[in-house]
């Protein structure tokens, strides 16, 4: 018979019920009964509220993550930390993390529409985008976005011209790529030179955007703007990124007369989504940064400008988790007598597209009880019609998981409800949060009625 359990890695039937690890939510634990509860919510009222799929939000941990990135950034010189609207956005969450001392940085009208309809201020709100709309810049402006990021000479015209209109003056930052490739996936990451962000560093094109910005009335040049990537652990990017953008501020002071008052070095700080990642503690993070810009501003003999970060999932990511049911189990035989078990769920990648796009690895548990059957090697995979709708590649779960059964998949707050997508016209999951033993709606779900709202010829007939 063929075995399971001689792949390497294999764990014990204890540990694969284990949800204290730092992959999951603070506040995640196993009740009496076995089922995971998140801030004292058992997730299986969760499902039965909401129904399943379903993404589970802690309210606890979006506001203590956000206290803390604030507190440790603004100890380190930052005047403000922005949330970042694409990992996540909802009215709650807008206001959630806006009580909680952070700005917004948006990139979309629809972003911007949201936390407008939150109250957030105008001057909390950073817009970022690499191709904004003449109407997404009207709406920007026409609020009293603090600033906008300029991402080519196109914007600058554009935005100038729409600042002129509304008879105002806007802050902007030019968006620097300063050659530095952090150590993320290809797709994400975003300062070195080939790839669509920001204008070129060493090629000089940021002095002459900040040449052409400084000739117009209705601009005002506060800073510069850096982002290195995402999902970084690795804190050497940052050091050479902060090194690089002081050095350009020093140049455009030096050949321009024009003192850079802030530096926004974007974030992009990763997070663990299984054992064994290690993320970079937030405190030293934001400590080692501050002091390398006040040395090279020193040694560059300018002053030392205001900073800004955009932390980017660090504050959504790890306190969000999903919940599926399963629907089928499959036993395939491999090679060398290994089997593998296909758990299919009643989501996939149509609300997580992050494993099918980057390949992104996940922790996923046996939500609704505790079993201490023999794990098996697993992937947990979804219900559309691609072989690459995978949720989990490679996963240990017990080897008695079964229809009617809830998997929870961790840390994944950021990047998955935000990027769910229709395929197959399956509607939306829910977004529930939770708090101090609470269930509140974020998001409903959607509905089919929604879909074929959309579709004019879709009008019931009598």
């Amino acid at each position: 018979m063929a075995s399971s359990t001689a792949f390497p890695g294999t764990v014990s039937a204890d540990s694969i019920n284990d949800v204290s690890g730092s992959v999951w939510p603070e506040s995640a634990k196993r009740n009496a009964a076995g089922a995971l509860e998140i801030d004292g919510v058992d997730v299986r009222d969760a499902v039965t509220e909401f129904a399943s799929p379903l993404f589970v939000l802690s309210e606890t941990e979006v506001r203590s993550r956000a206290a803390r990135y604030r507190a440790a950034y603004t100890s380190a010189g930052a005047h403000t930390v922005y949330y970042a609207a694409k990992a996540f956005l909802s009215v709650a969450v807008a206001r959630w993390v806006t009580e909680e001392g952070l700005g917004i940085d948006v990139a979309s009208g629809g972003e911007l529409a949201i936390a407008m309809r939150a109250g957030v201020p105008g001057d909390r709100l950073l817009m970022h985008g690499n191709n904004k709309s003449v109407q997404e810049i009207d709406m920007a402006i026409n609020f009293g976005v603090g600033r906008i990021v300029i991402d080519s000479f196109e914007e600058i015209a554009r935005i100038a011209e729409s600042a002129a209109r509304h008879n105002v003056v806007q802050k902007v930052l030019v968006r620097a790529t300063v050659g530095v490739e952090a150590h993320t996936h290809e797709f994400i990451a975003t300062a070195h030179e080939d790839q669509k962000f920001g204008l070129s560093a060493s090629a000089g094109t940021v002095d002459e955007a900040v040449r052409r910005i400084s000739k117009l009335p209705s601009l005002t040049l506060v800073g510069l703007h850096s982002h290195i990537g995402s999902q970084i652990f690795d804190a050497a990017g940052f050091e050479v990124a902060a090194r690089r953008i002081v050095s350009l501020a020093q140049r455009i002071y030096d050949e321009q007369g024009i003192e850079i008052e802030e530096i926004n070095l974007g974030g992009g700080m990763g997070i663990a989504y299984i054992e064994g990642d290690d993320p970079l503690d937030v405190d030293a993070m934001a400590a080692e940064i501050g002091e390398i810009v006040a040395k090279e501003c020193a040694e560059a003999g300018i002053p030392l400008p205001a900073l800004a970060f955009e932390p980017g999932r660090g504050i959504v990511g790890p306190a969000g988790i999903t919940l599926y049911e399963v629907g089928t189990v499959k036993r395939v035989e491999l090679d060398h007598d290994q089997i593998r078990t296909y758990v299919s769920v009643d989501g996939g990648m149509s609300d997580n597209i992050r494993t099918a796009l980057y390949g992104a690895e996940y922790t996923v548990t046996l939500a609704s009880r505790l079993s201490f059957a023999e794990p098996v090697l697993s992937r947990v995979v979804g219900k559309h019609c691609e072989s690459g709708d995978i949720v989990v590649r490679d996963c240990w779960l017990p080897g008695d998981v079964t229809a009617g059964d809830l998997l929870a998949v961790a840390a994944t707050g950021a990047y998955c409800r935000s990027m769910a997508s229709n395929y197959n016209q399956l509607p939306k999951p829910a977004v529930a949060s939770t708090r101090d033993g609470a269930l509140a709606t974020v998001l409903r779900r959607e509905t089919i009625a929604d879909l074929l709202a959309l579709d004019p010829y879709a009008e019931e007939r009598g």
